[in-house]
């Protein structure tokens, strides 16, 4: 009997706990959102220390994301996932009752580190605890909550700040998440199964380390920078990020010629397919991360819109995610991943555009529904390009090593999320010193790059297209020439 024979079955109830574990930390990429312009009131903070209470949950989430999934093999999945909502609560409530931006920075990491406690255990659950039509159900509605957390947290933030009683305001976005955090951590030992691998893995302390020392010395610079007007320590932190890389190489080689389990394994990155996986993630996510936070802040400081109207002004986005994705299956069985990839980026580019001409006509009063015609193929678009992430990123990895290869992609794919606010703001802030404070031409600035960034996107797929061609040339090469020999 295999030890997995032993395991009990997940149950229904299991499962709805698991998503609503899932739910809590996917919302608070996009609840805080709305809830800028109160925090920068408030607090007192700037665009810049605006960034940083973005950019520090994703980077810390990234960061510690291969650690969490290490320790729930190692320690028990269910174990760790209720450490990780405890955690998460605990985090959440500091980050309510934060009074200075210091401390809610600090609370927003802890908050990071928590979400990479519980996040690796749910799929790892679903996959040993269910089968069949069950577990093709589930991993369905583990892919929707993405597109749903989105919607609801940019609504529900929206709300809660409009509601908030008692000067509590931008505090109920993160307050919130104390009922349901006990919740989910009173009922995990009663509906959840202990599970754990029978092969113990070693943590990779020095590769963890190392990669929080590189994205540290990009994300520090790029949010101070255009402020402090790059004095010589951010050019010092940009500067060290080619050794830290070539230590992190070292180290990672290192690892797995000794047979340990690296963070970033380097047989796996000299893969051409995996190396398509982190320039999606790198370009694509980094955008995604840096165009919301830019356009909160417009909408709200620039436009003066209400949280909840700058929060409902993206359910428009969310729905068209939401609708685009249960059509990306069909489309990458029936087409090539690349053209669907392409795709993707063509029509998030017209999105742009048309959101570039809409904020030109209707500043400095844009509404909900002026920007519904930009929203849609924005987010239509966005769907298209996720669905290839991990399909073209996993497409080389052997079956042996598809967790490690998936581990990879999603510690590139967070870290870029949470680096795209400090890259997107320091452009934003640029632009916002260059008008004299104008967040349309920065806006403007922000889609501009970002359109950049979609071009070369779009060019990666033609380039990936081109190299499956000559691989698919090459292997009927050499059948024809074995066939010939015969």
């Amino acid at each position: 009997m295999t030890a997995s024979a032993s395991i009990p079955r997940l149950g229904r109830a299991g499962l709805y706990l698991l998503l609503a574990g899932q739910l809590l930390p996917m919302i608070d990429f996009s609840i805080v959102n709305v809830a800028l312009d109160a925090m920068a009131h408030a607090l007192h903070a700037t665009e810049v220390e605006l960034e940083l209470i973005v950019a520090v949950y994703g980077v810390a989430f990234a960061v510690c994301l291969a650690m969490g999934g290490r320790l729930g093999d190692n320690y028990g999945r269910r174990r760790v996932f209720t450490w990780g909502v405890v955690l998460f609560t605990v985090a959440s409530v500091l980050c309510g009752l934060a009074n200075a931006v210091w401390v809610l920075l600090a609370a927003r990491i802890l908050q990071g580190m928590a979400a990479a406690l519980a996040v690796p255990q749910i799929l790892a659950t679903i996959h040993i605890g269910l089968q069949g039509r069950e577990h093709s159900r589930a991993l369905g509605l583990y892919g929707a909550i993405g597109g749903l957390a989105f919607v609801i947290g940019q609504v529900l933030g929206g709300l809660l700040i409009t509601m908030g009683e008692g000067g509590l305001g931008w505090r109920t976005v993160f307050l919130v998440n104390l009922p349901i955090g006990l919740v989910v951590a009173a009922c995990a030992p009663r509906l959840l199964p202990e599970t754990r691998s029978p092969h113990p893995a070693s943590i990779d302390v020095a590769g963890t380390s190392l990669l929080a020392l590189v994205i540290l010395c990009v994300l520090l610079p790029m949010a101070l920078g255009p402020v402090l007007h790059w004095p010589w320590p951010c050019a010092v932190a940009l500067g060290a990020v080619p050794p830290l890389l070539y230590a992190l190489w070292r180290v990672e080689l290192h690892q797995e010629a000794a047979g340990k389990f690296p963070l970033l394994p380097p047989s796996l990155l000299r893969l051409g397919s995996v190396r398509s996986g982190l320039g999606i993630a790198i370009l694509f996510f980094s955008s995604w991360g840096g165009f919301m936070f830019a356009m909160a802040l417009t909408l709200q400081a620039g436009a003066h819109l209400s949280p909840l109207q700058s929060g409902n002004a993206f359910i428009a986005l969310g729905v068209s995610y939401f609708v685009g994705s249960l059509l990306t299956s069909k489309a990458v069985a029936r087409f090539e991943k690349t053209h669907v990839l392409l795709f993707g980026c063509l029509v998030q580019m017209v999105g742009l555009v048309l959101m570039i001409m809409t904020l030109r006509s209707v500043w400095p009063a844009p509404s909900v529904l002026n920007l519904i015609p930009a929203s849609l193929p924005i987010g239509f678009g966005q769907a298209f390009i996720v669905a290839c992430f991990y399909r073209i990123g996993l497409s080389e990895v052997p079956h042996a090593q598809a967790g490690a290869g998936s581990a990879t992609l999603s510690t590139v794919q967070q870290a870029a999320f949470g680096l795209g606010p400090a890259a997107y703001g320091a452009v934003l802030t640029h632009f916002l010193l260059g008008s004299g404070g104008d967040y349309l031409p920065a806006s403007v600035g922000v889609m501009g790059v970002e359109l950049g960034v979609m071009a070369c996107l779009a060019l990666l797929a033609v380039v990936m297209h081109r190299r499956q061609q000559a691989q698919r040339r090459a292997v009927l090469g050499a059948t024809t020439v074995c066939a010939s020999t015969r």
